[in-house]
């Protein structure tokens, strides 16, 4: 059986488009406790959605092993896509849109479908800036990582 691990993501903009942070956290349980494992970035240039793809591949990245996931997200735009299955429409449309445009961040889509493969993944949308523990910290990571890039690109 694989294991059960927990991811949540989130991304952060100052300015949209403009400096960017991503934050995953996992938690999983090991033989004897729960571990849990925080990561983030910066971006100079980007948006907020960008950020929240990059938290979610940053995320599924960390896992070494098929694994059963429970990722969290308080992206509509993220969770959507896969929970109603927004890709077999772009695929049909060559990468288009409704509006037949092309859709936005497909980079980071091809990333994102490559790595949900892997694994049996759930996507759960929370709602933003609530009572969500694991959500406010990865939002509070997200923008520490903004406020760190911009600090370290004024030395």
């Amino acid at each position: 059986m694989r294991q059960l691990v927990e991811i949540y993501t989130d991304g952060a903009c100052s300015h949209n488009p403009g400096p960017g942070g991503w934050a995953a956290v996992l938690i999983y349980n090991g033989r004897v406790r729960q571990h849990v494992k925080e990561y983030s970035g910066y971006a100079e240039h980007t948006t907020n959605q960008r950020m929240e793809l990059t938290a979610a591949i940053e995320g599924l990245k960390r896992l070494k092993t098929s694994c059963r996931v429970k990722l969290y997200s308080d992206s509509a735009y993220l969770v959507n896509a896969f929970v109603r299955n927004w890709f077999a429409g772009w695929a049909q449309r060559d990468w288009k849109n409704a509006r037949n445009q092309p859709v936005s961040n497909r980079d980071l889509w091809e990333q994102l479908l490559e790595l949900a493969k892997k694994h049996d993944i759930q996507w759960i949308k929370v709602q933003g800036h609530t009572d969500n523990y694991w959500n406010n910290r990865c939002d509070q990571l997200a923008r520490e990582a903004i406020r760190e890039g911009l600090a370290d690109k004024k030395l």
